[in-house]
């Protein structure tokens, strides 16, 4: 089996990837990249959405859930970015212990995770930027904001079929071009983002806590509907496992690993602190939300606005957009920043051609690979309705976070001797626990997300064979 040992990951930073990205990341800009990532459609689109059609008020107990499994994944990944200080993420990890066809199927995996996630949030940045504008009298035509098939209402009251998602297209650009341009800058203006998105959503709790009618939360638990994932306790679980692709922020944390000053400090740091944030403010806000609003009448596009609305106060309504916007864009960022650090670690070590590893002589960034990959976001953002991203989403964080932790109980054995500046307490037991959560909300999603996910890594199988497992530096070194 070709594997990596933790001596070769580190010793291939040390020579190549550290000479090539520039450490300009504190703990700070570390943190605020994980709470972009994590609070953005979980908070301002999903949680209206998962509460109306599986879980009611208890959506809160979904976040609970996910809340729970992420801590555990957390901790594994603390260690694992703290013993490996490089960009690669969950892939790396597999890597360095089940071996280079299994890091490959999770590289795969992560394009779910990272690409698709962009264009899945981008889908949902065109839909606030649309109503804000709205709210300002600037109209942009629906069949220019909306993917082609799906039914957009025309002001007269007709409908009609979407053309392209311009608005999508405009942010990715916009998000591609700022990380061809440079890390540090990116990073500066993401934390500027992350600041004005919390404020906005801690107003949002503050104010809104004083109009809740508690009789929106009865029944707390919505009788079951007779069908799996419809109210009840397995509408918690179905809750729990859509919204979980709101929790990667701590995932695309671990990419900037060789971007940091102090790694072995500062990403057990970011990881944790950025999770235990952001579940915090995911429980209190569904939980104001629901109180403000009946959870039957929030399958919206803006759920959050429509609390608001609630409340009467209109001027809050257009701050909570910008807010979601400034949400939303973070997200964005992270993620696009995140896909292509992946794809720079894998082909780094030959699965992918060099194109993906080349970096600017002057701004230090892999322009090509960023601009490929918002090239292909940007059009599966426009182009595809996608309702069932989500779900895709979930499914391949979670497979991910599977193969992290059991990562770590592998390498306490393979490589016991390794410096381990964070360590996870209770291995196994721990790392066990993510492994049996994460394998829970898997269990939620429907079969038809589990047949994606199959043929999707069917595709991946496909390419590897025919071009990674020729070009691997680890199967042919002197290709190095």
């Amino acid at each position: 089996m070709a594997r990596k040992t933790v001596a070769d990951i580190v010793h291939s930073a040390d020579v190549h990837g550290t000479a090539s990205l520039s450490k300009t990341l504190g703990v700070t800009s570390i943190t605020a990249m994980g709470i972009g990532a994590i609070i953005g459609a979980g908070i301002f689109v999903l949680t209206g959405t998962a509460a109306a059609q599986f879980a009611g008020p208890s959506i809160v107990l979904s976040f609970v859930l996910g809340g729970i499994a992420c801590a555990f994944v957390g901790l594994c990944y603390s260690e694992l970015a703290a013993m490996l200080p490089v960009c690669g993420s969950s892939y790396t990890y597999t890597y360095a212990t089940l071996g280079e066809i299994f890091a490959w199927i999770i590289g795969w995996d992560l394009i779910l995770e990272y690409a698709m996630g962009a264009a899945t949030v981008a889908v949902g940045w065109s839909g606030y930027i649309v109503s804000l504008l709205h709210n300002v009298g600037i109209n942009i035509p629906p069949v220019l904001a909306a993917a082609p098939g799906t039914v957009v209402k025309l002001a007269d009251g007709t409908t009609a079929t979407g053309v392209v998602n311009l608005p999508a297209i405009v942010i990715i650009a916009i998000l591609t071009t700022m990380l061809v341009l440079g890390t540090k800058e990116s990073a500066r203006l993401n934390n500027v983002m992350v600041a004005v998105k919390l404020v906005v959503v801690v107003a949002f709790i503050a104010l809104g806590v004083f109009f809740i009618k508690p009789e929106n939360w009865h029944p707390f638990i919505p009788a079951n509907t007779g069908e799996f994932g419809n109210y009840g306790l397995s509408g918690i679980l179905r809750g729990s496992a859509v919204v979980f692709f709101a929790f990667i922020g701590f995932d695309a944390v671990s990419t900037a690993a060789q971007e940091a000053k102090k790694p072995q400090r500062d990403m057990p740091i970011g990881i944790l602190g950025s999770l235990i944030i952001c579940t915090v403010l995911y429980i209190l806000v569904a939980g104001v939300l629901t109180g403000l609003v009946p959870y039957t009448e929030l399958n919206v596009p803006d759920p959050i606005a429509r609390g608001v609305d609630a409340i009467g106060l209109t001027w809050f309504s257009i701050l909570i957009k910008i807010g979601a916007l400034t949400g939303l864009t973070t997200v964005i960022l992270v993620l696009l920043y995140g896909q292509s650090r992946i794809f720079f670690t894998m082909s780094e070590d030959g699965l992918l051609p060099p194109l993906f590893a080349r970096v600017h002589p002057r701004l230090h960034t892999p322009h090509r690979s960023q601009m490929l990959i918002g090239t292909v976001v940007a059009i599966v953002a426009a182009l595809t309705p996608i309702g069932v991203l989500g779900e895709m989403v979930s499914i391949g964080t979670l497979f991910a976070f599977i193969l992290v932790c059991g990562a770590v109980i592998y390498l306490r054995r393979s490589d016991s001797d390794a410096q381990r500046p964070f360590r996870v307490p209770g291995v196994p037991v721990l790392p066990v626990l993510g492994i049996l959560f994460c394998l829970l909300l898997m269990v939620g999603l429907p079969l038809v997300t589990w047949l994606r996910l199959f043929v999707w890594l069917v595709i991946g199988m496909v390419i590897y064979l025919t071009y990674g497992r020729h070009h691997s530096k680890l199967r042919f070194p002197e290709r190095q």
